[in-house]
C-alpha cells in the first residue's frame, strides 16, 4: 500500500510586524507553523532551544544591533535559511546592505499577493528538506508497498513536532499496548521499537550538531535528555564515542545512512508484511470492564473518608 501524503508541520521562527504574523500563519496552514518572536535576539535564543526549518525577519525590524545579531545567527546556524521580508515599510538602502553583509541572501517582497505565495513555496521547500522528511522518503523508497500500520509506525517515530522518546509514549500515540508492539517486532525478527526511537533521536542530534551555534547542552535540552551527561551516555551506548567525537564525525547524512543500513534494508521482507497495530481476528477493539455496584459504593465511601 502506498503511504498517504502528510503535512510537514515544520517550525519557522519569525521576527515580523504584527500584521505580517497573521499573513505568515495563513501562508503556512498545513505545511509549517510560525513561532513569533519580538526581536532577533529572542529568535536567536529560540534557535538554541529547538530545531527550526527556517527564520523569517522583516527588513523593517532590522536595525544596527539586529544586523550584528543576524550575522551571529547566519554564522552559528548555517543550515537554517534566513528569509528577509520586504513589507509595506520601505527600508533604506543601508538596511538592505547590512542584511546582505550579515549573510542573508533570500529576500521576498510581500507587498503584492504573489509575494506571500512565493514565501509559502520557499518555506515549504525548506521544510521538506528536514532530516525527518528525508528519512521518511528514504524508508518509503526502500520498502515500497507496505501495510498502513508500517507507515503509521515510521511517521510516529519520525514525528518532528511532537516526537516520542519512549516506547510507552509511542504505543500510546499509535493506540496499542506497549508489550504488544514490542512482541510483534520481536516475532517478526525486527529491531526493537526502542532502537528505532533511539536512532531517530540521534538522527536529530546529528542534524543539530551541523550548526555550530548548538552546544552539547543545547542539543541535550532540545531532545529532552535529562542532562548532557545522559545524552553522552546514550551516544556511548549506541556508538561508543563521546558527544564531542560524535559531533565531529557523524553528520545527518551519515546517521541517516546508518539508520537505513541497520533498521530498514536488512529487514525489508518483514517490514513489507508487518502489522504492528492490527487487532487479532475475532477480538473486539475494546473490552468494556464492568465494576460491580458494591465495589463502586465502597470506593466512593473511601474517597469521602479521605477528604
Amino acid at each position: 500500500m502506498t503511504p498517504p501524503a502528510r503535512t510537514l508541520n515544520a517550525p519557522v521562527i519569525t521576527v515580523v510586524d504584527p500584521d505580517e504574523r497573521t499573513r505568515i500563519d495563513a501562508a503556512g496552514t498545513g505545511l509549517f507553523y510560525a513561532i513569533h518572536r519580538e526581536t532577533v535576539a529572542d529568535a536567536h535564543a529560540e534557535l538554541k532551544r529547538r530545531p527550526a526549518s527556517a527564520m523569517v525577519v522583516s527588513v523593517a525590524r532590522c536595525g544596527p544591533d539586529a544586523e550584528r545579531r543576524m550575522a551571529s545567527v547566519v554564522r552559528e546556524f548555517p543550515t537554517v535559511p534566513t528569509v528577509a521580508l520586504l513589507g509595506s515599510t520601505l527600508p533604506t538602502p543601508e538596511a538592505l546592505m547590512q542584511l546582505g553583509q550579515a549573510g542573508v541572501t533570500r529576500l521576498v517582497d510581500v507587498r503584492a499577493p504573489s509575494g506571500w505565495m512565493r514565501l509559502r513555496h520557499l518555506l515549504t521547500e525548506e521544510a521538506a528538506q528536514e532530516v525527518e522528511r528525508r528519512a521518511l522518503a528514504a524508508v518509503r523508497g526502500e520498502i515500497g508497498e507496505a501495510p498502513e500500520d508500517v507507515w503509521r509506525f515510521f511517521e510516529a517515530v519520525l514525528d518532528r513536532q511532537t516526537p516520542a522518546h519512549t516506547v510507552r509514549e509511542l504505543a500510546a500515540r499509535l493506540g496499542v499496548v506497549p508489550s504488544t508492539l514490542m512482541s510483534r517486532f520481536f516475532r517478526a525478527g525486527l529491531p526493537a521499537p526502542k532502537r528505532y526511537l533511539s536512532y531517530a533521536r540521534l538522527l536529530r542530534a546529528a542534524r543539530l550538531f551541523e550548526d555550530p551555534g548548538h552546544s552539547v547542552a543545547d542539543v541535550a535540552i532540545a531532545l529532552r535528555y535529562s542532562s548532557p551527561q545522559s545524552f553522552s551516555r546514550h551516544l556511548r551506548l549506541y556508538f561508543g564515542v563521546p558527544a564531542g567525537q560524535f559531533r565531529r564525525e557523524i553528520t545527518a547524512e551519515r546517521m541517516l545512512e546508518r539508520w537505513m543500513a541497520e533498521l530498514v534494508r536488512p529487514h525489508l521482507p518483514a517490514l513489507r508484511t508487518l502489522r504492528p497495530l492490527a487487532l487479532k481476528a475475532g477480538m473486539p477493539e475494546r473490552v468494556p470492564i464492568t465494576v460491580p455496584r458494591s465495589v463502586r459504593d465502597r470506593r466512593a465511601a473511601w474517597q469521602v473518608r479521605a477528604r
